[in-house]
This record gives C-alpha cells, sequence and structure tokens, in this order.
C-alpha cells in the first residue's frame, strides 16, 4: 500500500509542477512529460529511503 500512496502522491505532486512550470515560461502543458517524471521521482524515493539507515547513530 505504501507504494501506491507513493505513486499517487508523487504523481499528483509532479503534474501540479509541471504545469506551474510550463505556464511560467509559456510552453504547453505536456501530461506524457509529468508522468514519466513521476514515475522517476517515485523510484528515486524508493532508492532513497532504501539508503537511509532506520536506526540512530551512536556518538562517540
Amino acid at each position: 500500500m505504501r507504494y501506491f500512496w507513493t505513486f499517487f502522491w508523487s504523481f499528483l505532486l509532479v503534474e501540479m509542477l509541471t504545469y506551474v512550470v510550463s505556464s511560467m515560461i509559456g510552453t504547453a502543458f505536456d501530461f506524457k512529460t509529468g508522468a514519466i517524471l513521476s514515475v522517476v521521482v517515485t523510484i528515486l524515493v524508493f532508492i532513497v529511503s532504501t539508503l537511509i539507515p532506520n536506526e540512530p547513530v551512536e556518538h562517540h
């Protein structure tokens, strides 16, 4: 279920970002670009979450 919600929120946020940026630079909104970028962002989020340690680091 966490995979679904991660993709869901990244999809919404990236599509919103794609719309705003395309409006600011004066080009047409492209849905496919946002969808592809949201898949990439989802994969990057999962990679980063596996690299971050779960346990706190002991202070020396």
